[in-house]
This record gives C-alpha cells, structure tokens and sequence, in this order.
C-alpha cells in the first residue's frame, strides 16, 4: 500500500499539558488557515480532566503554523472536541462538548467570531437536554439548503437516572440524534431522534457518527460500531428521516471513529481498517487496535471507495480522531498520535497531502 502525505506539525503531549487533538481547520481568509484542537492541562488525559479549546494558525497553506491563542476556557470540567464552520453571513463558529458538573450531561456549545476570530461570543447551548451527548471534532456541516446539522450521540446514564454530581457514569450503548439549525446557527432544534443499532447483539449501538452531503443532496451518517464495521444510513430529506443503519462492508473498522469529507474534488475516507478478531496479534497495546492509518479515495462523491492509500503504518502506535481540511490542490489531516505512550489520545499530527499523490 503507498504511503502518502509529510509532516508539517507534531503538537506533542508534555507534562502540564498531557494530551492534543480533537481538532478542526477552517479556512479564514485567502491567506489563513485555523486550527482548534482539545489542549489538556495538569498531568491526566482522561476524557473528563481540564481541558480547553486553543486555535493556532497557519499563513503558508499548512507548511507552518503559529499564533496560539485560547479561544473556549472551561469553566466546569472540560471543553474539547472542535468542529470549525463559516456562517452564511461570514461569521465564524466553534463547536464544542461541554460537560456539565452538576447534571453530569455533556452537550454542544457554540461560540461565534464577527471579527476573524479576534473575539468571540458567549457560549450557545445548541443541545437544551441534560443527557450525555458525544459530537465528534471536525463534525458539524452546513447542508446546500443552509441547514446546519450535528450530529450528536446518546448515551444513558448507568441507573437510568442522573448520578451523583461530577460522576459521568454512562452506558456504552448509544443512539444517533441529529440537531439543527435554520436561521445561520442563532436557533437550535431536534431534527431526528433516538436512531438505533438495529443489531441487537451490538453493546456499542451507534457511536461518534459524521455526517456528509453528496452532490444530489443524500446525506450519508456513519457510526463506529463493534461488529467489525463502520455502519451507515441515509436521510433524502435534509436530516429528518433516516434508513435503517446497516454495515458499510468497505468500512472494516475496530470500535474507532471514521472521517469523511471532500478534499482535491475527490471524497476522503480516514479510518483504521482492521477489526478485531481472534489472534490478532498487536504489537503494542497502547494502540487499542486503532493501527493503521488508512485514507481511501472516491472518484463518484462518496458512494464507491476506489483507492487506498497509507497514512501511518507504525504498529507501536495508534490513531484516530482525524480532521480533514480541503486545500484545493492538496488536503491537510490532524489526528492524535500515541507518540509511545500508553495511549492513542495523547500527541496531534498535522500531515499535508498533495494532490498528486493520490493519483
């Protein structure tokens, strides 16, 4: 398998700030390109340790980035998970997880950059329930109708019933629920409610899905699962109905999540292929099975992967968590790196692709 793509940054974990990634690109201007991205703080990298949403920049199409700067600080638990998105009327918006110490939910908020990300608002709450939702970095789109839609998976609390405050005990078991916006990101709404794993031998149900819009107007939804796939549905009317879920068998997959977005007028598929089964054999546990690093290719938007090309295939260390970022003439994808630790979330890999590397 040919392996494509260079290194352009290599955001590593270090003590006082054990774990980067999560993150999300957005073109500002013709000249600037933003990254946010989860940045930990103290010595744990646990999902519910502090964590803030930073941004950095780059002004020579990803060959080099500078200028950090603190874009969400928490102010309960954590905030992480960054999807960046440009508003009809020019503004900017950042998307992000917050977890919520006295209902112990965890939901999406939004702030917004009238100025190119110079300031920004207030925090939106975009999801008005106090359950644990989990939204993916890099996962909010904006649909050719203007509708903004996120998708945002469902876990139940372990009792049924809230916990004790600060206690995030959950179930694995998700559901897929889409919310949306009509008026540019100002309102937010349930759209679909409560899709399920129709396999009922599953233990994950539908998990960290991603959402994308071929040009006819389908709008593909993918799950990680752990039945050794990807699975996928499909809505035909902007989000509110949806088919039954169903493996995607292209998609091989551990329980770890996909990307998918148009880069270099081809659709990019980012994902670890193989599942696992019995006798794998790993040859580092720190990879939690998520080895290696593939990106497959689509010429027919998205409905026939026929290319695969290698992004990492050093089985000591694991990945996931990409964002993908369109360049025109070359695509750029962050994702965390278990830089030989003993965990895939902990370093953050900016790798540049150049267009003709995927011929």
């Amino acid at each position: 398998m040919k392996k494509i793509g260079r290194q352009v940054l290599f955001l590593e974990a270090k003590e006082g700030n054990p774990r980067n990634g999560e993150g999300s690109f957005l073109r500002i201007d013709k000249h600037t390109i933003m990254y946010a991205y989860s940045k930990y703080e103290g010595n744990d990298r646990n999902d519910h340790c502090p964590a803030d949403i930073y941004a950095i920049y780059s002004y020579d199409d990803g060959e080099t980035w500078q200028d950090e700067r603190l874009i969400v600080k928490h102010d309960s638990t954590n905030v992480m998970c960054a999807s960046l998105l440009q508003f009809e009327n020019g503004d900017i918006g950042t998307f992000y997880l917050k977890k919520e110490n006295e209902t112990c939910s965890c939901v999406v908020y939004m702030v917004r950059s009238s100025d190119s990300g110079k300031t920004w608002s207030e925090p939106v709450r975009c999801i008005n329930e106090d359950k644990y939702f989990v939204t993916n970095n890099d996962r909010v789109i904006k649909l050719k109708s203007g509708r903004i839609l996120i998708p945002a998976n469902c876990h139940p609390f372990s009792d049924d019933n809230p916990p004790t405050s600060g206690e995030f005990n959950i179930k694995m078991n998700a559901k897929l629920n889409i919310f949306a916006s009509d008026d540019d990101g100002y309102t937010w709404y349930k759209l679909a409610q409560d899709i399920e794993m129709p396999e009922k031998d599953s233990g994950s149900g539908l998990q960290e899905s991603g959402l994308y819009q071929r040009e006819n107007g389908e709008i593909v939804a993918w799950s990680r699962t752990d039945m050794g796939f990807q699975y996928e549905c499909i809505s035909y009317d902007n989000g509110r109905a949806w088919t039954t879920p169903h493996a995607k068998k292209f998609f091989t997959s551990p329980l770890s999540p996909m990307s998918m977005k148009k880069a270099c007028e081809k659709v990019i598929a980012i994902f670890n292929p193989i599942p696992s089964y019995t006798t794998r054999v790993l040859a580092n546990e720190r990879t939690w099975g998520r080895t290696p690093y593939v990106c497959a290719v689509s010429e027919d938007d998205g409905n026939k992967f026929d290319k695969i090309f290698c992004l990492e295939d050093d089985d000591e260390n694991g990945y996931c968590y990409a964002a993908i970022f369109d360049g025109g003439d070359y695509f750029l994808t962050a994702y965390y790196h278990s830089n030989n630790s003993d965990g895939c979330l902990n370093s953050n890999k900016i790798l540049k692709v150049r267009k003709e590397e995927l011929e």
